[in-house]
């Protein structure tokens, strides 16, 4: 494997665990992250929703029975952690704790009784946070992002992989006044003043909001369910400014009673998603933003990538992504860098679907192209197709995980298509699906012609000349090329309306 292979994916990076612990207005949650590289995975999620910020802009003081439940809560992530054996562990508070007067003293009983030592953002610091959450997640984005939490709203412009100065404003719904929903001219008026000192930040951001929190993400759940999108993955779910609109409206006229019954939506978001909705329409407008793209990577996510070096911030999240979740299942787990490398001849000069992006796409593609190994033949096409569509990665397009999807099923499949088309008909055009069929048409007939094998794979050679599909080949390995490969290599010579050729050298 090239060094620059490995700068690229991370291989060699050494797997280790760390907890976040986020003290929030609303809620107080811990996230179990495993490290591999630079690919984060959740795997362990669990909050209280102890509600430290409501009342506090009437009494200056954090909620009083939040208070015992974020501590009885702190104690018991204190219990969980140990037993888990993370030593490694952020813990830091935002807008409650950071304007309440009684918020040093929280602090104080927190290490006193939890034994947890928390770190209270300051505004512009919280806000720096949510960027460098969003460029954990997407880190080509340009635009603002913008971080709605219970008591405050954080806006920070990012471009070219770094975050820049960005502002806190208590515009969360928690900080709004009583009944503010119940006149919306009213309502216009107050975030409008608000939002009027964000813009020296909003200017020259550029066309895209990056929404981060969780009742942007409930609004996002609305317009999937209200569009019947294919694809109910929050991450890089993205709206047009009109469609934005569209739902922010939408979720003004619905009851709470209406919107708790779509899924991703609670009762307690489904509260605030009137203001939640006029707030993000008041801000598109005021930075003249033409799309919204929702993040599921914030604050914690930033907080974690914040604290790896820089070399390692530096590495393609979906390639570090592919490379960790194929490791454990693949029984060769070189294999699917070998096959890429294998295949790049054939694919490298003609696909163009996704532009400069389409060499992380296919090499991607190949490093799960045997994640189905370890699962029953009947059930492989639709767990890798799985994979690729809903496993947490960062750095990916909706369109790119449906490549990635449609490209494992045929994979194992052959011709043989999915059985529901929808997200592969919505997300990508005629001319993707061809080149998802054609390249997992290359990743089936590698994986027969080498039994798996990295070594026998390196053996082989696979070119186009004149159109002609050439594959060379030993002419000690020419009895490698038996009926199955032949008829897979066949097929992907059509699929790219080639002439198949065999060469013995």
């Amino acid at each position: 494997m090239s060094a620059q292979d490995q700068a690229l994916t991370g291989e060699n990076a050494v797997e280790h665990d760390l907890a976040v612990i986020d003290i929030g207005s609303n809620s107080v949650r811990l996230v179990h992250f495993r490290m591999e590289g630079r690919a984060l995975w959740p795997v362990f999620n669990e909050k209280t929703s102890a509600g430290l910020g409501r009342g506090l802009g009437t009494t200056g003081k954090l909620n009083a029975e939040g208070v015992k439940s974020a501590l009885r809560t702190l104690r018991r992530f204190s219990i969980l952690l140990d037993a888990k054996g993370v030593s490694e562990r952020i813990a830091f508070a935002t807008a409650a704790v950071r304007d309440a007067t009684d918020g040093p003293d929280f602090i104080k009983r927190a290490r006193e009784e939890a034994g947890i030592d928390i770190d209270v953002l300051s505004g512009p610091g919280e806000a720096r946070m949510a960027a460098m959450g969003v460029l954990a997640g997407a880190p080509n984005a340009t635009g603002a992002t913008a971080d709605l939490g219970g008591s405050s709203l954080e806006i920070i412009p990012v471009a070219r992989c770094e975050a820049g100065d960005g502002i806190s404003m208590p515009l969360g719904p928690l900080a709004a006044p009583e009944n503010l929903m119940s006149d919306r001219k009213a309502a216009k008026a107050y975030i409008d003043a608000a939002l009027a000192s964000a813009a020296p930040v909003l200017k020259n951001c550029g066309d895209t909001l990056y929404a981060v929190g969780g009742s942007w993400r409930a609004l996002a759940h609305l317009a999937i369910a209200e569009a019947n999108y294919p694809l109910r993955v929050i991450h890089q779910f993205q709206l047009s400014r009109r469609a934005a609109k569209e739902i922010a409206d939408l979720a003004s006229r619905l009851s709470v009673v209406s919107l708790t019954g779509i899924p991703g939506i609670s009762a307690r978001r489904a509260a605030m998603l009137p203001y939640a909705g006029l707030l993000l329409k008041r801000l598109m407008r005021k930075g003249k933003f033409n799309r919204v793209v929702f993040s599921a990577f914030g604050v914690r996510e930033g907080a974690v990538f914040d604290s790896l070096p820089e070399e390692v911030r530096k590495l393609d999240p979906l390639l570090a992504g592919a490379e960790a979740l194929a490791r454990p299942a693949s029984p060769s787990p070189n294999f699917g860098r070998a096959m890429a490398a294998w295949l790049e001849p054939v694919f490298g000069d003609r696909e163009t679907v996704f532009g400069n992006r389409s060499p992380v796409i296919r090499a991607s593609a190949a490093r799960l192209c045997d994640v189905g190994a370890r699962h029953h033949p009947d059930h492989r096409a639709a767990l890798a197709q799985e994979y690729a569509l809903f496993a947490p990665f960062a750095g990916i397009a909706h369109a790119e995980r449906a490549f990635l999807g449609l490209t494992l099923h045929h994979r194992y499949t052959g011709k043989g298509q999915p059985e529901d088309m929808r997200v592969f008909e919505h997300l990508l055009d005629e001319e993707s699906r061809a080149w998802a069929f054609a390249y997992g048409l290359g990743l089936r007939f590698g994986a027969a012609l080498s039994g798996r094998s990295e070594a026998l794979l390196g053996r082989f050679t696979l070119s186009i000349d004149a159109g002609q599909l050439i594959l060379c080949a030993p002419e000690s390995d020419t009895d490698l090329v038996v009926e199955r490969a032949r008829y897979r290599f066949e097929q992907l010579a059509e699929a790219l309306d080639l002439e198949p050729v065999l060469k013995s050298v």
